[in-house]
């Protein structure tokens, strides 16, 4: 089944000495989504944002809010995110013990009236997810090391969005595929092509023309 592609610029590319005037292009501009990094400094060398931010944001867009964990306690993070009301909540594969504590934490987030996704990292292979992709409403596929804004895509990415693609085709899911790191024009074409619905750019939408670039983003791929 055909899926609109959805464009979600990532909060962690913003100027935020500049955020309403930012916020009003991106208002104005055909994003969908909104990605929100949470970094803990420990499952990555980076910290980013709590819920405060993310509350304060709410009240200047009508975007979805797709809330990204890279932490090493999901389950406690979850917790914490899901009072703000995101669209979804996505969690890191890597970041847990078993697959039992996945399927717990995804049913948890799917209780909250949220949207749950799994998230992989650049060296963890996309079968992994095969018994378990049915508790889960995205698969995030990181295209580069999680953790930093601006690194240069992984072309090996396009590989596991095909074999997710044809996985969830295969088990007649409605799973979206979302790709994050190094997203232009050029490479959001290749993870579209492959079967992506949702690209999360940064740099690249927020070191330009906002409503330009989301826009050539969006129509690069029909």
């Amino acid at each position: 089944m055909s899926k609109q592609t959805i464009i979600a610029p990532s909060v962690l590319s913003l100027d935020f000495s500049n955020v309403k005037e930012q916020f009003q292009e991106i208002n104005k501009s055909e994003a969908q989504w909104l990605h929100y990094d949470v970094m803990d400094g420990s499952f990555v060398p980076n910290i980013s944002f709590g819920p405060y931010v993310l509350s304060c944001l709410n009240k200047i867009t009508d975007k979805v809010f797709d809330v990204h964990l890279m932490v090493r306690d999901p389950k406690y993070y979850t917790e914490i995110f899901a009072k703000e009301n995101p669209g979804y909540i996505t969690f890191h594969y890597e970041s847990c013990n078993n697959k039992e504590e996945m399927i717990e934490i995804a049913k948890n987030i799917r209780d909250k009236n949220i949207k749950s996704g799994i998230s992989i990292k650049p060296h963890t292979p996309a079968y992994v997810l095969d018994d378990i992709i049915w508790y889960f409403d995205l698969v995030l596929v990181m295209s580069v090391e999680p953790g930093f804004g601006g690194q240069k895509f992984d072309n090996e990415a396009i590989e596991k969005i095909t074999y997710l693609s044809k996985l969830i085709e295969y088990k007649k899911l409605d799973t979206l595929i979302q790709v994050d790191g190094g997203i232009t024009k050029e490479t959001g074409k290749l993870c579209v092509d492959a079967g992506a619905n949702v690209l999360v750019a940064g740099s690249y939408v927020f070191k330009g023309d906002i409503v330009e670039r989301i826009s050539s983003l969006l129509w690069n791929v029909l």
